[in-house]
């Protein structure tokens, strides 16, 4: 059996952004995706943490150490520059690696800047990678 399980997670990220003539997404600085295993395009639940709101969207990339965060299209309705938002992906994975200890999300919390509040390696590690992947 394959169970739906957190993949990535950026904690209290910040708006910086919300532009409503864009087509849609959720632009995210791609220093940020790649510390918690984001891909170009991936379908994320984004929680506002402010109005309680919840949309689902595709992530786009910003700019490598913009730490920008921008709701684009129709999710900038739904929050405003300054906003907390909690940006999540998922996969399956298999019962057996999760009941082994063997799968781990990458989560990130942020600052009000963006800034990540613990130390991080912008690339994930091997083990880091085959954790994600396997199953």
């Amino acid at each position: 059996m394959k169970l739906h399980m957190l993949k990535s997670k950026l904690h209290q990220a910040c708006v910086t952004q919300a532009d409503i003539k864009y087509e849609g997404s959720i632009g995210i600085d791609v220093e940020l995706m790649e510390a918690v295993g984001l891909y170009p395009y991936e379908k994320v639940l984004v929680a506002n943490i402010n109005n309680g709101s919840r949309l689902e969207t595709y992530t786009i990339e910003a700019p490598f150490g913009s730490r920008q965060i921008v709701l684009n299209g129709a999710a900038a309705r739904l929050g405003a520059a300054g906003d907390r938002v909690i940006i999540m992906s998922f996969c399956e994975v298999e019962e057996a690696l999760v009941r082994e200890g063997r799968f781990k999300p990458r989560v990130m919390r942020l600052d009000e800047r963006n800034e990540p509040v613990q130390n991080f390696s912008p690339f994930p590690t091997p083990s880091e990678i085959s954790s994600m992947l396997e199953g």
